[in-house]
């Protein structure tokens, strides 16, 4: 009877169900996160991951501006489909230095996890200037103002890096001092370029996944 009586409170009493449900709620999701939190592999970067260079950084942020996530993933899933068609499915350790990450959920375009080197920069380059060039069929918009602005106005870089190093990302004074300087000369597109070219170099085939 006083299981009933509880129940029959519960239902009866709306703040005090939502106060259960967040209890219930939070409970299942410590359990959950606190084991994640605690496994070093997530935090262990493999043995060919690095950080971004200076221009490969202003390339991935130009890549987040551009809204390039929204139609291309950056993550293999260890299904045989996926991994026949784009290559080893991801791994943590390869994501360590990424944030945000950018897995990404919908593929209108092809997954860009392994495109590192599978393509030439002047490939790259005609590919965002005019995709039909080299893909007659993509649905791919054109990009044509990546190759008339300047790298250094897509950001403070220097003011980046050092942020990241907060976080963990083991940049050297040394780099960070030397970033303005090596954006020099380039454009939005070669900085794009350099960020693509860089993805998946973190794999080298011999880890675990």
């Amino acid at each position: 009877m006083n299981g009933l009586s509880l129940h029959r409170k519960l239902e009866e009493n709306a703040g005090l169900l939502i106060f259960g449900i967040l209890c219930v709620a939070s409970i299942g999701g410590l359990v959950q996160i606190i084991p994640v939190l605690q496994q070093e592999s997530l935090e262990t970067a493999t043995a060919n991951t690095r950080v971004y260079s200076a221009v490969e950084l202003t390339g991935r942020d130009i890549y987040i501006r551009e809204g390039c996530s929204v139609c291309h993933t950056q993550q293999i899933r260890p299904l045989i489909a996926e991994v026949e068609r784009y290559g080893p499915y991801s791994g943590a350790g390869e994501f360590v230095y990424d944030r945000p990450f950018l897995w990404g959920s919908k593929r209108t375009g092809p997954d860009l996890h392994l495109v590192g080197g599978k393509f030439s920069d002047d490939w790259h380059r005609l590919h965002l200037l005019d995709p039909r060039t080299v893909v007659s069929d993509s649905i791919m918009p054109a990009y044509p103002w990546l190759a008339r602005r300047e790298a250094t106005q897509a950001g403070n870089v220097a003011a980046k890096m050092r942020a990241l190093r907060t976080l963990g990302h083991p940049y050297t004074d040394a780099e960070i001092a030397a970033a303005p300087e090596q954006l020099e000369g380039l454009l939005e597109i070669d900085a794009l370029i350099a960020y693509l070219q860089m993805l998946g170099t973190g794999y080298t085939g011999e880890e675990t996944h």
